[in-house]
């Protein structure tokens, strides 16, 4: 298992668009941070609360999900791409443990970036709006939380890229998975609605960044329900990974 995963991580780490789009990422929740919290400071009435700074900190995570849910996507859906995975299959046969690698690699790079950023992000943040108290858990639990939220929206992508194995039709599903159908989700009528929009995929996973004020479900608990969506199209994929021809 060593060598296999070995092999998918210089898989990631050589391809040009995987280190491209990481620090697309990074720019993106840096950059955004920076004008957001620019923006508020200088528009605000008076000063900016502590929650505030934060959710202008990290208000560059809804287009950084986006960046890393397409990676997520092309690390399995470039190999179809171009042939690659006949290759990878040839040397391990088992598509179950090539799958597993290949979410090991990725969890862990994705994770280590999101954090990172979601770190810069905050650092950013707080240094422009300088809000009158600040805590420290909290702040660890929002860079925390940001980190492991856009970590699993590059699994998701992943699952979805190996569940439909086309690039732009993986990404237009994450698209429209992430960021159309849970606002659409938002606008269901009665009890019913209210629950099946609190447990629709990002709904329920921003919960661990940005709280719970409007959401029947808890910061981790909303978390789970995304990490079961992610486990359950990761789950997919796998079977008709090893069902399809390459």
């Amino acid at each position: 298992m060593i060598d296999i995963l070995r092999s998918e991580w210089t898989k990631i780490r050589s391809v040009r668009s995987t280190v491209w789009t990481l620090a697309v990422t990074a720019v993106l929740m840096l950059g955004l941070a920076a004008l957001m919290a620019t923006t508020a400071r200088n528009n605000a009435a008076g000063p900016l609360t502590f929650a505030q700074t934060i959710q202008m900190s990290l208000a560059g995570g809804l287009f950084a999900s986006v960046a890393m849910a397409t990676l997520g996507v092309l690390v399995i859906s470039s190999e179809y791409r171009t042939g690659g995975i006949r290759t990878s299959l040839m040397a391990v046969p088992d598509r179950l443990r090539l799958l597993t690698a290949k979410v090991v690699v990725f969890s862990v790079v994705a994770l280590v970036v999101s954090v990172a950023a979601s770190a810069g992000a905050v650092g950013v943040g707080l240094a422009i709006i300088t809000p009158p108290s600040s805590e420290v858990g909290e702040i660890v639990r929002a860079v925390l939380g940001s980190g492991l939220y856009l970590a699993a929206c590059g699994l998701f992508g992943l699952g979805l890229g190996t569940l439909v194995r086309h690039t732009p039709g993986a990404i237009v599903s994450a698209m429209a998975l992430m960021l159309v159908l849970p606002p659409l989700a938002n606008q269901l009528p009665g009890e019913w609605g209210r629950v099946v929009a609190d447990h629709f995929t990002t709904n329920a996973g921003t919960l661990v960044v940005f709280g719970t004020e409007n959401s029947s479900l808890g910061p981790w608990s909303g978390f789970g329900v995304y990490l079961g969506w992610i486990a359950v199209t990761l789950a997919a994929g796998a079977v008709l990974l090893r069902r399809r021809d390459a």
